[in-house]
């Protein structure tokens, strides 16, 4: 049986550009024949701010967001954060995201496909890496960096990669299905 993976869109906001990256890497990552591939959308799970009266580690869960979002996660025996940045950091809906559940983050890997103006995002990717390593995720070093996307849009805009995305991509989908293969006997 392959491996899972979840390529995670982690802006909520309209208008945002974050869509079109995922949808590339999702369809990168399929071509590459790693994994099993997931697209998943944070938003399309309507997150409140957390709002769970128990503690994630019980898995006590009130809500149906919440137990739909805990499914979601546990599916994956990897992960890729499609993420912007924001003032040098990652979204809050991507934080509040990762707060919800716990135990269904436990001893995976995961990697970063981040975007952003002239860092590129990894500002934001740094930041994300302290928060995934409390949950007990391993964060890889290898990640793909898009410096201003919407440049990189064609007419109909879906993101058009060039040869560093393609190279980063390879890279980073080697490591996670390292990590990923070695990861799931811990579980």
């Amino acid at each position: 049986m392959a491996l899972s993976l979840h390529v995670i869109i982690c802006s909520v906001r309209p208008g945002r550009v974050g869509p079109s990256v995922a949808n590339w890497f999702y369809e990168f990552a399929k071509e590459q024949g790693n994994f099993d591939v997931s697209l998943v959308d944070i938003a399309a799970f309507n997150l409140p701010m957390y709002d769970e009266p128990k503690h994630p580690r019980l898995q006590e869960y009130q809500h149906e967001h919440t137990k739909a979002w805990s499914r979601s996660v546990a599916r994956a025996d990897a992960y890729v954060f499609v993420l912007p940045e924001y003032n040098f950091c990652p979204p809050s809906s991507f934080t509040n995201a990762l707060d919800y559940v716990y135990n269904e983050w436990n001893y995976k890997p995961c990697g970063f496909v981040s975007y952003g103006g002239v860092s590129g995002g990894l500002r934001s990717t740094q930041v994300a890496k302290q928060l995934v390593t409390t949950l007990k995720m391993m964060p890889m070093m290898e990640s793909v960096m898009v410096q201003m996307p919407w440049n990189l849009l064609d007419e109909d805009k879906h993101f058009v990669a060039n040869e560093h995305h393609l190279a980063s991509g390879k890279s980073l989908l080697e490591e996670l299905e390292k990590w990923a293969k070695a990861l799931k006997t811990m579980r």
